[in-house]
């Protein structure tokens, strides 16, 4: 089933389909997440965040255990019209800022829940915890686009 023609009518599996869908809807999940932060309903941003940074993980090892199967970047490059060597340059960058957002993301999850362990979430509000989300909010949003668009080139164009 993964394997198969995906849904959005190119030439993707099924699971690079249900991979981009994802991530077009994740910068919407993580803004709603912080809108309940911003509510003070502080309880059910960290189990959205908890849910959303569970899901993301999931999906990201389904597409590396897919990508290595199906034959990689080389492979679904070969059918594109876009420049392989523009197309590797943007992979490169897609990767490094991928890892550095779901990295940061960890970071922050797992130092905010001993915070919170600890000392409940007044240390939280005091920490530097609304900055650091907001840049990996933003990076984890660079990241969602970038897939986006290799999608588009590999796929579509």
């Amino acid at each position: 089933m993964l394997f198969q023609s995906g849904f959005l009518g190119t030439k993707a599996p099924f699971y690079i389909d249900f991979i981009t869908v994802y991530f077009t809807f994740l910068p919407f999940l993580l803004a709603y997440s912080i809108y309940l932060a911003s509510k003070k309903e502080l309880k059910k941003h960290f189990i959205s965040q908890a849910i959303i940074l569970a899901i993301t993980l999931i999906i990201v090892v389904i597409f590396e255990i897919g990508i290595r199967i199906s034959g990689g970047f080389i492979e679904y490059s070969a059918n594109s019209s876009v420049s392989y060597d523009f197309m590797l340059v943007f992979l490169i960058i897609h990767i490094i800022i991928a890892i550095a957002s779901v990295g940061g993301w960890l970071y922050l999850f797992i130092s905010s829940y001993k915070s919170y362990k600890k000392n409940g979430f007044t240390k939280i509000k005091g920490s530097n915890h609304k900055k650091i989300g907001k840049a990996i909010f933003i990076s984890l949003s660079i990241s969602s686009i970038m897939g986006v668009c290799m999608y588009l080139f590999l796929f579509v164009y």
